[in-house]
């Protein structure tokens, strides 16, 4: 490991100046306190525990300091040649970070964006702007058919499995959300004891390869899922049907990644290649896929279910709408992600060219569900590129109840984004499973950093509320976010994208949607006509 190595060389470097110092001239005691400022330096480095990068590269880490020290121009140099260009920008990066740091969040000078710039956003603020609640706003997800439905924050922890990222990144993650009252998407590598290791409450993800749920074969075991289900810190259940990075992709995991703990939390052979196929196999059409939301709920106890999906064609999603009208039960909620979400396991291709994004899908999941009459008995999550409270603001403006962040959460625990987490050497032991790795992230430091970024991002969204004279979320509207269209023109969204009325697709669907609520049929994801 490069630590040991930095260590073993300062400590040999000051051995072998010192002899020369006691034989030679003055000039090499210099040198010598030197190198044993550095070797002091470099064994602090790894005992510390405040930040990852130096207990993974003692000394050398203060680089990356330095330039923080000297920004903006030289950390933003330093990021402009090492991302391509995906990662969130610097005011996102910075104030995630010193969010998570406790550190007072205002910038000076104004904004850096181009408020001129055509596609630029910003919520309308009030000259009254009312007084902020005492505690933030929380939403209670569970439909009818629900016996314990579960009160979730408005912004929460989205899916990210062990095995993508360490125990340990698990482990503040869930520790965080114990403090902070947050849930945690446990995503669909299964459930690990460094899910449950904060106590933390949880969504417990089930994908199409129904890890830890799974029968030998690789089908959805029912016994095995009422017995994981039953856990109190699993609040609601999740049915991953997309992912937005890779929508209509399975996964795989190598062989050679499958290791004897991972097999045991996944139920698969170890050291074999662990295949997570595209669709389901537990329901092929959009009835049985309601159908089997409702039979989770009742293995579960009466757990709120919903499933989640990057929205692709609207006749599909439509189909869905009438199979719960057909089948009298719903999902308690929907997770929408967008085509921008991430992650290391997916072709370019499908990153940059498959799925809607997350405001279009968004939308569409909304006015579907409200012109099938059905959007008060199903909350709708947001997960996609949230991390700043005013992201918040604006995904409930577009139809979200509750909003989740991966990537944003990911920095709070100590990301730097250094785009490595496919090669299983994460330099701050975040997406890795080299346990010489993962020890630099101190559990504790970090789950009071989740803690605190949580809070204060939440804090910031009721803020920019109170400002736009809103106390409740349930009183934003489309008026309230305007986009600027032209060098001369701006129009709010309730101008810009069609707002469907309660049951409008029942008793007429506006001819907007005709085609695709006719092609839609509760029988098949696939259209009546093409």
């Amino acid at each position: 490991m490069l630590r040991l190595f930095v260590i073993g060389f300062l400590a040999t470097a000051t051995l072998a100046v010192g002899v020369a110092a006691s034989v030679g001239s003055w000039a090499w005691w210099v040198l010598a306190a030197v190198f044993v400022a550095l070797l002091a330096t470099g064994v602090y480095d790894m005992l510390q525990k405040r930040h990852s990068i130096l207990r993974n590269y003692p000394v050398l880490g203060h680089m990356r300091y330095l330039l923080e020290s000297l920004r903006p121009e030289l950390q933003q140099y330093f990021i402009e040649r090492n991302y391509d260009g995906r990662p969130y920008d610097r005011d996102v990066r910075t104030m995630i970070y010193e969010r998570a740091k406790g550190i007072h969040g205002e910038l000076s000078f104004g904004t850096e964006r181009d408020v001129e710039e055509v596609g630029y956003e910003y919520l309308i603020h009030s000259t009254v702007p009312v007084p902020e609640p005492q505690q933030p706003p929380r939403v209670l997800i569970g439909g009818p058919e629900c016996t314990r439905p579960y009160s979730i924050s408005l912004f929460n922890v989205s899916s990210m499995s062990f095995g993508a990222l360490s125990g340990n990144a698990l482990r503040a993650l869930n520790g965080g959300a114990a403090l902070g009252g947050f849930a945690h998407d446990t995503g669909e590598g299964g459930l690990t004891p460094y899910h449950l290791d904060g106590g933390g409450d949880l969504v417990w993800e089930i994908g199409s390869g129904y890890f830890g749920t799974r029968t030998a074969e690789g089908a959805f075991d029912p016994d095995r899922f009422a017995e994981q289900a039953a856990h109190e810190q699993i609040k609601a259940i999740s049915i991953k049907l997309s992912q937005g990075a890779k929508p209509g992709l399975g996964g795989v995991l190598p062989a050679a990644k499958v290791s004897a703990e991972i097999a045991r939390f996944r139920g698969v052979p170890e050291h074999e290649k662990c295949v997570s196929p595209p669709a389901h196999s537990a329901f092929t059409t959009p009835r049985e896929l309601i159908r089997f939301v409702a039979r989770l709920r009742d293995l579960s106890g009466g757990k709120p279910v919903g499933f989640k999906l990057c929205v692709g064609s609207r006749i599909e999603f439509l189909a869905i709408c009438k199979a719960m009208l057909a089948e009298g039960a719903a999902p308690d909620f929907i997770l929408v992600d967008g085509a921008e979400g991430g992650t290391a396991a997916a072709p370019l291709e499908y990153e940059d060219h498959v799925g809607l994004p997350l405001t279009d899908g968004l939308m569409t999941v909304h006015n579907a569900l409200v012109g099938a009459g059905l959007r008060d008995r199903i909350k709708v999550g947001a997960a996609g590129k949230v991390a700043l409270g005013n992201d918040i603001v604006k995904r409930l403006i577009q139809g979200a109840d509750f909003t989740s962040a991966a990537r944003a959460m990911m920095m709070a625990v100590g990301c730097i984004q250094a785009q490595r987490c496919h090669t299983n050497q994460c330099p701050v032991g975040v997406a890795t499973q080299d346990p010489k790795r993962a020890r630099a992230l101190d559990v504790p430091d970090k789950t009071e950093r989740v803690r605190r970024y949580h809070e204060a991002t939440v804090a910031q969204a009721v803020q920019i509320m109170a400002s736009m004279g809103v106390s409740d979320p349930a009183e934003l509207s489309p008026h309230l976010l305007h986009k600027r269209i032209s060098s001369t023109e701006r129009r709010s969204y309730a101008e810009l994208y069609e707002w469907l009325a309660p049951g409008a697709l029942i008793v007429e669907p506006p001819e907007s949607w005709a085609f695709d609520w006719a092609a839609a049929t509760p029988d098949s994801f696939r259209a009546l006509v093409k």
